[in-house]
């Protein structure tokens, strides 16, 4: 209800393309209901109560004339620049110290009124007094000439502060790189240490395990030796003392039979005792034996003769059969 009433209220201040809400004891402005009629260019709001202006209000970009007069404004919105079409600004007797810096893009800006403000000075000294109408479109002239370099200035500040974020940026990541680098090197280091490592852990025991199989070898080996020497000595110790040959006995026995029965001939047949009666079967025995040596001597003469005979035949063939 009350809003369709201020929306009737509205359209009672409205005369062609003028808004007039002047006098009207006024805090805020009533953006919505302005967005409603995008014809009324022109708005005055002089001589009320406005402390600030609403972010909305500079979506109201169809404006070209706006009176803010006898007002108790502080600040204006930041984004005041998007009033591309303003024309017209009435600023005067409010509470301004400063402009927001986006207000150098009002490029449509004729006409500037910024008196009775406390402003800081040089803004001050670029606005000048505006006591007619050719101070106030100088006021226009000079204010955005002053606001674009203060732009310019935040845009530098702004760029060397990228730049300086960037750098900062740049250096984070090459810090982090490097960090990372040291990470992964640190970590290859470490496994490769670890490698090492089990390498010597290794080579120690294939060393142990090769001096192992060394010391077996040789406790076997000396076994082996003990063992040999052990048999041998067995072999010594069991072998079996020659025993004297029988027929070597026997040999002797006959020969010492031999030798007896030869001194019992020659003491029969040398000495006194050949008449006794034990040496005449000895003396005849002897002769017997002697009868039969001569026997068989003129038995070996004819067998050496018949073999001289024989060799001597056959050294002849031989000597013909060469010649």
């Amino acid at each position: 209800m009350s809003k369709n009433s201020k929306v009737l209220n509205l359209k009672d201040k409205i005369c062609g393309n003028e808004v007039d809400l002047s006098l009207c004891n006024l805090t805020e402005v009533p953006v919505r209901e302005l967005a409603l009629f995008p014809k009324a260019t022109v708005v005055d709001l002089s001589c009320n109560n406005i402390t600030s202006l609403p972010p909305e209000f500079c979506n109201l970009t169809h404006l070209v004339k706006v009176d803010l007069s006898k007002n108790q404004l502080t600040s204006l919105p930041d984004d005041l620049g998007n009033l591309v079409n303003l024309q017209h600004l009435d600023l005067y007797n409010n509470k301004l110290t400063t402009l927001p810096v986006s207000f150098s893009q009002l490029r449509s800006l004729k006409w500037l009124d910024l008196k009775d403000n406390p402003l800081e000075p040089g803004l001050a000294k670029a606005a000048g007094d505006c006591l007619d109408e050719k101070q106030c479109k100088q006021c226009a002239t000079k204010v955005l000439q002053h606001m674009r370099a203060i732009q310019e200035d935040v845009d530098r500040a702004r760029e060397k502060q990228l730049l300086k974020e960037k750098e900062l940026e740049r250096k984070r990541e090459v810090k982090q790189r490097e960090r990372e680098a040291r990470e992964r090197e640190a970590h290859k280091r470490k496994k490769a240490e670890e490698k090492e490592k089990r390498r010597k852990e290794y080579n120690a025991q294939m060393a142990a395990m090769a001096a192992q199989e060394q010391h077996k070898k040789k406790s076997e080996e000396k076994k082996k030796k003990n063992g040999q020497a052990a048999e041998k000595k067995v072999a010594v110790e069991s072998k079996p003392k020659p025993h004297r040959s029988h027929t070597g006995v026997i040999f002797k026995l006959l020969l010492l039979l031999l030798v007896g029965l030869a001194g019992v001939a020659a003491v029969c047949r040398l000495t006194d005792l050949q008449r006794e009666a034990f040496c005449l079967p000895i003396n005849a025995a002897v002769n017997d034996g002697l009868s039969w040596a001569k026997e068989q001597q003129v038995v070996v003469k004819q067998l050496v003769q018949n073999l001289s005979s024989a060799a001597k035949e056959f050294l002849e063939s031989t000597q013909t059969s060469k010649n």
